[in-house]
């Protein structure tokens, strides 16, 4: 595949005309890293645009036990287009999993080119449009939801009842009416109408059975609950991992009105300490 259809594969480029990419694809330089070489760190400058023509790339956010794998990306696929658009710091950090050749397309290249074709930049802003609604219905969308619920719903008639079994047999009414039943059956083969003298050889059976069914129905039980906590678990991961990502858009945001705010003040700054021009008058 030549570089010019790489960058048509990228949403941000792909409604640009053959012309726009068959120039840009000229200012792509390579690159080589080796395997666990860092591209990037999450907070660095960058105003430069990755496309894997050879390798892998995972795309990470924290360090350590809370670095979270957002992205492993092959050939064909890209890195980087925000730093790209806005020249901000690096959103998250980017690492070499395999042997890798890079395609880098820098920001300067980029302005240069949509100062000379006007044309292209609306077709980049139309495609950062489509980007920016697929994000925010991402961040609409509601990820959380009542685990228990779904997995009560698929449950089998069995798993009721073992359920049932389980929740009756660990509680204090099963102790007391158990201990009742053995004090009444105790207490009649005591009398002159037993039929099951000591050592109570017909209720040792049965409390024996009782346990024998007992047990591996409790372990059912206690399987399906371990797969509860799991699929909570996870859906409370998938809820921290959403707001997390929605305070880092939040603070990047911040920092771009910050930024935006400096830049005016600095304007304005400087139209005030130009001298003030003297009055015309005619003559």
């Amino acid at each position: 595949m030549d570089r010019a259809s790489l960058l048509a594969e990228i949403p941000l480029f792909e409604s640009l005309a053959d012309e726009d990419l068959v120039v840009l694809a000229a200012r792509l330089e390579a690159v080589h890293h080796p395997a666990d070489h860092v591209i990037f760190r999450e907070g660095d400058a960058g105003t430069t645009l990755f496309i894997i023509e050879e390798g892998a790339v995972d795309i990470e956010l924290g360090e350590g036990k809370s670095k979270v794998i957002l992205a492993s990306l092959h050939r064909g696929q890209y890195f980087g287009e925000l730093s790209l658009l806005d020249g901000l710091p690096r959103s998250a950090s980017a690492r070499v999993t395999a042997d890798a050749t890079l395609l880098g397309l820098d920001r300067d290249d980029l302005i240069e080119h949509v100062r000379r074709r006007p044309e292209a930049a609306i077709r980049i802003l139309a495609e950062v449009g489509e980007r920016i609604r697929a994000t925010n219905e991402l961040m609409t969308r509601q990820v959380s939801r009542n685990v228990v619920e779904e997995v009560e719903e698929a449950l089998t008639l069995g798993q009721r009842i073992a359920d049932r079994v389980a929740v009756f047999g660990g509680s204090w009414g099963f102790i007391g009416l158990f201990a009742l039943f053995m004090a009444i059956w105790m207490t009649i083969n005591g009398s002159h109408l037993a039929w099951d003298v000591y050592p109570y050889i017909l209720l040792n059976l049965m409390l024996s059975t009782v346990a024998a069914l007992q047990a591996p129905v409790i372990m059912m039980s206690q399987n399906r609950q371990a797969a509860k906590d799991k699929a909570l678990a996870e859906n409370n991961y998938l809820v921290n991992l959403k707001n997390e990502l929605g305070i880092d858009a939040m603070l990047r945001g911040q920092r771009e009105l910050q930024q935006r705010l400096g830049a005016l003040e600095r304007q304005v700054g400087r139209k005030s300490d130009l001298p003030a021009r003297p009055p015309v008058t005619s003559t």
